[in-house]
């Protein structure tokens, strides 16, 4: 049985963080560091609970790095994780619910099951050209 929540890292930097959809915690739950530009968080909340009403203040932040949350609604993945120079370094499966915070380094999935994902990211994505570095992965093998 796999952890509901797992950080893989990888020369002590977070690659991703994944959330399996049989996560419990009694409290408010924050996995990502505070100084990542997108954050990850579980939120469980007992019925009568009340949000106050609220927005957020415009400010201004620089963003480095696109950080992706991809929500797994349906199926089941392969995440391979690779470094910024393009070597592997590890997988793992993902199912319906689970939630995978892509945090740094590179990936690649190979879909097992029809799936259905939901991505979040920062915007405004500037082009295949401007915001990303395509390379052959293992996604391909058919070994694997």
């Amino acid at each position: 049985m796999e952890k509901p929540y797992e950080e893989i890292k990888y020369q002590d930097k977070i690659i991703a963080i994944i959330l399996r959809a049989d996560y419990q915690a009694t409290g408010i739950q924050f996995f990502s560091p505070s100084e990542f530009s997108q954050q990850l968080g579980f939120l469980p909340h007992k019925k009568n609970h009340v949000i106050p009403a609220h927005f957020h203040k415009i400010v201004h932040r620089e963003i480095a790095l696109t950080q992706e949350v991809l929500f797994l609604r349906k199926g089941k993945v392969e995440v391979n994780f690779y470094t910024v120079e393009k070597e592997y370094i590890t997988s793992r499966i993902v199912n319906a619910g689970d939630v995978v915070f892509l945090c740094s380094g590179g990936h690649g999935f190979k879909i097992l099951e029809d799936a259905e994902m939901i991505e979040v990211k920062q915007g405004p994505y500037s082009g295949k050209d401007g915001d990303k570095v395509t390379f052959e992965g293992i996604e391909n093998d058919p070994g694997k």
